[in-house]
């Protein structure tokens, strides 16, 4: 079975009727920015563009300026959608369902031998994506992704999850498919593997069991460290799922062990970056260490890593603080950006975060600089913002300063009813101080 949706499967007779009929309606341009919201609608209309030599554009945001950079990088970009009333300034080709059957008539069954011995072929060196980083500057820096190099790297990582041939895993995501990380462990793992996608993006826990639920077993769910927070914080009856797997953020070892225990399973989680996409996994409750993909390899230079070998396309500078323990593994010490040197005393955000969100009552929370240029320099203070209904500023500072050195102590430290979390759960630093600059609004900081 090739994926579900609402429990329903979907064979690859259909997928490949849907792929000839969506690469029909991408017309005649080289670029294709896929927005479906729907994962089985975006395979379509990845393997679409894959088979009518298109590339897809996978930008981090949407956002209009982001969408007119993509207008002078590729101007015969056309957008392919889903959603009524798309917002996104650039052609819009609608998403081709599939005509109704007549009535009385039972819908057209594909015939699977006939569709299996007209399977695109794609050659390994194909372009099939660009993927977008911000850059130091805020403005899209494109990456080239080759389809045999994409490949390669899913099929080290089903090694890896133990995804192993002939048993056919239905894989749940709570990340979006245009994310690299979902792209790769949401999209591109089963397709490449022989496991099942489902249609389905849920992001509330009482929608992330209800499609665990529906899913046939063995089943996997690829999420974030938000989405397992508030999936235990919620207190459900969880599905029994056989592997979870997470990334976007490390976990603490104590919100790992207590998901295991939760859910009755491993939990695995995946590093990597857009740059390189997924390069190394790890059990948390087991090790430290993250265990590398084997053709991988992690080289120090001047103070800083770089990536190379197997499916990485070029040397790659990795933004975060490693520390190479072997050939194949390192332990990860957070990002060089989270970095924070006050007063000559260095800690990090990372750690920061980690003992704001222990405090009994702090739903969420987040330390960020102060400075948006203050990252891996000497600084002069830090800020929070905190999810914490029934605790006041006063309260959680008086707990900070049991597990934090002073100087280290944020401020402002804001009560927030949310954090300005991504979809993929991350919290972008800018968008926290802006929490910060925006005028005080009950309940204020200290």
């Amino acid at each position: 079975m090739l994926a579900y949706r609402a429990g329903t499967p979907i064979r690859a007779g259909q997928f490949l009727a849907d792929v000839a009929r969506a690469g029909a309606a991408l017309g005649s341009g080289g670029n294709v920015l896929n927005v479906c919201t729907d994962r089985y609608r975006f395979a379509v209309g990845l393997a679409a563009a894959l088979a009518t030599a298109k590339v897809s554009l996978l930008p981090s945001t949407r956002t209009p300026e982001v969408i007119a950079h993509l207008r002078g990088f590729a101007p015969d970009a056309v957008c392919l959608t889903d959603e009524d009333g798309c917002d996104v300034d650039l052609p819009l080709v609608r998403f081709p369902d599939a005509p109704p059957a007549a009535p009385g008539e039972p819908a057209a069954i594909p015939d699977e031998a006939d569709f299996t011995a007209r399977v695109p072929r794609i050659e390994a060196g194909q372009r099939a994506a660009w993927v977008f980083t911000s850059g130091s500057t805020g403005t899209p820096v494109p990456h080239e992704k080759t389809f045999g190099r994409l490949l390669e790297c899913m099929w080290v990582e089903a090694q890896r999850l133990d995804l192993v041939p002939g048993v056919s895993h239905t894989i749940v995501a709570t990340v979006p498919p245009q994310h690299m990380y979902g792209f790769e462990a949401s999209v591109l793992l089963p397709l490449a593997s022989g496991n099942a996608l489902t249609a389905e993006r849920p992001f509330y826990p009482a929608d992330i069991c209800a499609v665990l639920a529906a899913a046939p077993r063995p089943r996997v769910l690829v999420t974030t460290p938000i989405h397992l927070r508030a999936l235990l914080a919620a207190d459900l009856a969880i599905p029994a799922t056989d592997l979870i797997v997470s990334a976007t953020a490390p976990l603490s070892g104590q919100l790992a062990s207590e998901v295991e225990q939760r859910c009755g399973t491993r939990l695995l989680e995946i590093y990597g970056t857009t740059e390189t996409g997924s390069i190394a996994v790890r059990r948390t409750t087991q090790t430290p260490e993250w265990l590398l993909w084997p053709a991988v390899t992690l080289e120090p230079r001047g103070g800083e890593t770089w990536a190379r070998g197997g499916h990485v396309e070029q040397p790659t500078h990795l933004c975060d603080v490693i520390e190479v323990t072997g050939r194949d593994r390192f332990l990860l010490h957070g990002r060089v950006a989270d970095l924070v040197n006050i007063a000559g005393k260095r800690s990090s955000l990372a750690y920061l975060n980690h003992q704001l969100n222990a405090i009994p009552g702090v739903l969420d929370g987040a330390f960020f600089h102060c400075d948006a240029a203050a990252a891996d320099a000497a600084v002069s203070r830090v800020g929070a913002c905190a999810v914490a209904p029934g605790l006041d500023a006063a309260a959680i500072t008086m707990e900070l300063r049991r597990r934090i050195d002073p100087v280290f102590l944020p401020r402002p430290l804001l009560l927030v009813a949310s954090l300005p979390r991504t979809s993929t759960g991350k919290l972008p630093q800018e968008a926290l101080r802006s929490l910060a600059a925006a005028p005080p609004k009950p309940p204020t900081a200290a």
